[in-house]
């Protein structure tokens, strides 16, 4: 049988995007201060590093640095996910699999970041997201992101 922990590594950076099961939904823009929540909980109680992040209506990017000796973040997806999932009151029953609840993608995707450059890539690609979408034509009006720092707190 194949070893799947191999693509995780102790204190390693990921990029990662996570899904709403309803890609047509703006629930993560609505409820940002309850994802924000769930997010910094799971933060404080399982340390990593934001290095990147930006919160779309129904995704979200983000580029973590794990602490040295913990390669753990499926943990933490299912934490935030789940804080998340209570905090806006949708219950267990209205999910069609254990995890998703109705309201994420069961998945999410990971890249681990091999050196600076791709740093450099992603986290780039994270903070240009809401231009992509066109949401906005400049980063400083998108409010949800890592992109100014300025009291997002994340």
């Amino acid at each position: 049988m194949p070893n799947y922990r191999r693509r995780f590594v102790d204190g390693g950076t990921y990029f990662f995007t996570v899904n709403l099961r309803d890609r047509a939904c703006d629930l993560l823009v609505r409820r940002v201060v309850d994802l924000k929540a769930a997010y910094v909980a799971t933060r404080d109680r399982h340390p990593f590093e934001t290095v990147a992040l930006v919160v779309l209506p129904d995704h979200l990017h983000c580029v973590w640095r794990l602490p040295p000796h913990d390669d753990d973040f499926p943990t933490r997806w299912r934490l935030i996910k789940s804080r998340f999932t209570r905090r806006i009151g949708i219950g267990a029953g209205e999910g069609r699999r254990k995890g998703e609840r109705g309201v994420w993608q069961r998945r999410f995707w990971e890249h681990l970041i091999r050196d600076d450059d791709d740093l450099a890539v992603h986290t780039d690609y994270v903070h240009r997201n809401p231009i992509k979408h066109g949401f906005v034509e400049d980063l400083d009006d998108w409010p949800y992101s890592t992109w100014h720092r300025r009291g997002v707190g994340w």
